[in-house]
């Protein structure tokens, strides 16, 4: 098992492969970070706090997480930096550690990208309505590539656009397997309308 030294932002929402992530920045560690990302085309981690703060030390932290891939930045009116990534791929946390300006390191392991699955003809109706949600939605989803026909990326889509528990969206991104992604999520789309996640 081969296992890779990558950054972490530890936050309290969880990023899906294919999915934008926008981020206002301050702490001079995350500043750091996305310089070197920028200069390096790297990438960093995205994983869900269970207990702790963003601008902590973040206790507890999920074992899976999602790397993140910067595709623009802006600096804001506030003099923050903002910064828009899409999700790339899933990962396992291993362990992790910290520097001295308080950047979390985490060993992780990559996981496998979703097999390629057909999007199954009773669930179509899901890929439909996405076409009518995402547009909505702004200009999040301007750097998103579309694939409409997949289960996969329409069980991300739905799990993102969802109002759901950050630990069911974690429940969500630690299935293997898209086709189980996408019963779960139209399982859940039929309690409550799609919004935009906050």
């Amino acid at each position: 098992m081969a296992l890779s030294t990558l950054p972490l932002f530890p936050l309290h929402t969880v990023l899906f492969p294919g999915g934008p992530l926008a981020l206002r920045l301050f702490e001079p560690r995350y500043l750091d970070m996305v310089r070197h990302c920028f200069r390096e085309q790297g990438e960093f981690g995205v994983v869900l706090i269970i207990e702790g703060d963003e601008s902590g030390a973040a206790g507890t932290i999920a074992s899976i997480g999602t790397t993140a891939k910067l595709v623009d930045f802006d600096p804001l009116p506030d003099g923050l930096l903002g910064i828009t990534c899409v999700g790339g791929r899933r990962f396992r946390l291993h362990g992790r550690s910290q520097q001295g300006d308080g950047l979390n390191l985490g060993e992780v392991e990559f996981l496998a990208a979703d097999e390629i699955c057909p999007l199954p003809l009773e669930l179509a109706h899901l890929a439909d309505l996405l076409r009518d949600v995402l547009p909505k939605l702004g200009r999040g989803y301007a750097h998103v590539d579309a694939d409409y026909d997949s289960a996969g990326w329409v069980a991300n889509r739905w799990a993102e656009v969802l109002q759901l528990e950050p630990d069911e969206k974690l429940e969500l991104l630690e299935l293997d397997d898209p086709l189980m992604r996408l019963t779960q999520v139209a399982a859940w789309s039929t309690r409550q309308p799609a919004a935009a996640d906050e």
